[in-house]
């Protein structure tokens, strides 16, 4: 893949929100800029264009001038910065931005020779701020908005998309989502809880919380978790996988293919618990096969009384 830096913006008022920091309100457990900085995580070099905090990995810092000065006069903070001969540029609000379009966004631009390439939203509306642009075309056009209206502060950003030759490509579903209202939060939050998507985004967020970087079959754990619960004691699934994942990491070489092997030699163990236990019973000892159950002897019918044992009763 070509090599880029990024420039994500996290600046502006959030009116719509109240004037929350954006950038820092949560969803599925991340500040939204933390989740569009892990989407960029290639990047050569990362410029955040917006007031300082806390995120889950270094970056660069630019401010606008004036603060608050729109988005052209952001990108243009954020491109005095980078170093690449291609940017991507993002908003910061992008929750469902996935590494596939980012890798889609630059390899465009490398195969198609154009200024840029945008992501077009299902309304087939262009994203300028989920693009991949070329360094010095955005540099020039840049200057000359500003040597045009005397200042970049509160232009649209379509008047800079306007005069770049540009490539397009289709949005994935959610791709473009942003939030700017708390409806658009909640709905965001609501759905990294849906079933088809509550694993990935949970182990999305462990990694970045942990700081690793991992490919995992969450197929080949939730095995090894039900092998252990059944075969030993529900509470032996966290402790094995557990196990697993440590003993992938001390064997050097770490990635998917040491926790795949770490996990079948479990998997194997917990097969053998299991087998052990359904031959178990008091009087099967090592080496001797569990003794089949008998089954139930029928109860004998009652035996009818004698005459004489009747008289005796009924006189008693």
């Amino acid at each position: 893949m070509t090599a880029y830096d990024a420039i994500v913006l996290a600046g502006g008022a959030a009116k719509r929100l109240g004037g929350v920091d954006k950038p820092s309100v949560s969803v599925g457990g991340r500040a939204l800029l933390d989740r569009v900085l892990g989407v960029c995580r290639d990047a050569g070099r990362t410029v955040v264009v917006g007031g300082r905090r806390a995120t889950a990995r270094p970056v660069v810092w630019a401010r606008e001038e004036p603060p608050g000065g729109g988005p052209l006069a952001a990108l243009d903070a954020g491109v005095r910065q980078v170093e690449a001969q291609s940017v991507l540029v993002l908003s910061a609000d992008l929750p469902f931005l996935g590494e596939r379009t980012v890798r889609q966004l630059i390899g465009t631009l490398g195969a198609s020779g154009r200024e840029a390439a945008l992501l077009t939203d299902a309304g087939g509306r262009d994203q300028p701020l989920v693009a991949a642009y070329r360094t010095e075309p955005l540099r020039r056009e840049l200057a000359l908005l500003a040597t045009e209206h005397g200042s970049l502060t509160g232009l649209p950003l379509r008047l800079l998309t306007q005069e770049l030759d540009l490539a397009r490509i289709d949005a994935e579903p959610l791709a473009s989502f942003d939030c700017d209202t708390w409806e658009d939060i909640s709905a965001a939050r609501a759905r990294i809880r849906e079933h088809g998507n509550v694993l990935d985004e949970w182990i999305t967020a462990v990694k970045d919380e942990l700081g690793i970087e991992l490919d995992v079959d969450i197929g080949v754990l939730l095995d090894l978790a039900r092998d252990a619960a059944h075969g030993v004691a529900r509470p032996a699934a966290p402790l094995t996988t557990f196990l697993v994942g440590y003993a992938a990491a001390q064997a050097g070489t770490g990635g998917p293919a040491a926790v795949a092997e770490a996990a079948r030699k479990a998997a194997a163990l917990a097969a053998r618990w299991a087998e052990e236990a359904e031959q178990a019973t008091p009087e099967a000892g090592p080496g001797k096969p569990a003794k089949p159950a008998e089954p139930a002897k029928p109860a004998e019918p009652a035996k009818p009384a004698e005459p004489g044992e009747q008289d005796q009763a009924d006189a008693g």
